[in-house]
């Protein structure tokens, strides 16, 4: 039912910073806690960031804590994140996902954009 376009992944030195956008479909979108996820080749999935409906609270996982931030703008559909101060290791497929309600799993997925952090 909602679709989801991540876009702004690229190649970046070691130390720079991006911005990932992840644009949604449909008129409730403030309803929808949002997260995002990445996936390294030989890698599980990982948890990177998520933030609620309306924006009051955000979480990050450990790996990038202080170096990453979640946003949103429901006017627009759009969550971000922003990615500073990047490491070799960030290197990965980066994907967003809606939870439809609070303590849901993440139900909609994106197609995911390639981030590659060189050293």
């Amino acid at each position: 039912q909602v679709q989801l376009v991540e876009s702004g992944g690229g190649l970046v030195q070691a130390g720079g910073s991006l911005r990932l956008s992840c644009a949604a479909s449909g008129r409730t979108f403030s309803a929808y806690g949002m997260g995002w996820f990445r996936q390294a080749p030989g890698k599980e999935r990982e948890f990177v960031a998520a933030i609620r409906g309306r924006g009051g609270s955000t979480y990050y996982g450990d790996s990038v804590k202080g170096r990453f931030t979640i946003s949103r703008d429901n006017a627009k559909n759009t969550v971000y994140l922003q990615m500073n101060s990047l490491k070799p290791e960030d290197t990965a497929v980066y994907r967003c996902a809606a939870q439809p309600h609070m303590g849901s799993e993440y139900e909609y997925w994106g197609q995911g954009t390639q981030v590659t952090v060189s050293s």
